[in-house]
């Protein structure tokens, strides 16, 4: 009897890490296919469909080949996929330094701790303004990073108010991110130094290198 789990993949390359406190590392990524947003900016929205199925062990041993120690488990949404879990564990158990990325609309209860957490939560101008589970705000700490991908002035002043009444600062790294071809870096840089507020401007790494292209 096949006792292996498996996950749906969409694919798996090894690139910088691109965007958080890591970026610039050297990262597998691992890109799991599925996803219950549909966000208007969503630069991988291949992801939503496209995919194979492999096993938990097929993708420890491609991590291993890599050579890397860090690891990038990304989507998509990768927590709608129950094997998503059990493919952590185990890479946290084979000596990985494990990254999750995910869209803040589904319960982090069950992500191992040990896991670094880079969590979205969406503004209104992504089209997914109301998905964050306020739940989540339980099982972020100062490791972790909670994302805003800012789209507009009006999605900064969102996010802002938001930064400031929820007190994100004090119990992690808060990212403002502007969204690629909508809201220019300078601008947004500007609009943070004019209110003083204690975020940190992330570019998108990846694409400031390669441009908006796949598997980079």
């Amino acid at each position: 009897m096949d006792n292996q789990i498996y996950i749906r993949v969409c694919e798996t390359f090894t690139s910088l890490q691109g965007e958080g406190l890591q970026s610039g590392f050297p990262f597998f990524f691992i890109r799991l296919t599925g996803c219950n947003l549909r966000c208007t900016y969503c630069d991988t929205s291949y992801a939503w469909s496209e995919g194979v199925k492999r096993s938990v062990q097929e993708l420890i041993s491609l991590w291993q080949e890599s050579g890397l120690r860090h690891v990038l488990v990304t989507g998509g949404e990768p927590l709608i996929q129950e094997g998503t879990y059990a493919l952590m564990d185990a890479l946290l158990k084979k000596g990985a330094t494990v990254l999750l990325e995910t869209n803040g609309s589904i319960s982090l209860a069950r992500v191992n701790r040990r896991i670094v957490k880079v969590v979205d939560w969406k503004t209104p101008g992504s089209g997914s303004g109301s998905s964050f589970f306020l739940d989540n705000l339980r099982y972020i700490d100062r490791r972790d990073q909670i994302k805003f991908v800012i789209t507009s002035r009006q999605d900064y002043k969102w996010a802002s108010r938001l930064v400031r009444k929820r007190s994100l600062a004090l119990f992690t790294t808060v990212l403002f991110s502007p969204c690629y071809g909508q809201v220019e870096p300078k601008e947004l840089a500007s609009w943070i130094l004019e209110d003083r507020l204690e975020v940190m401007l992330q570019l998108q790494l990846h694409k400031v290198i390669w441009g908006d292209q796949r598997g980079l």
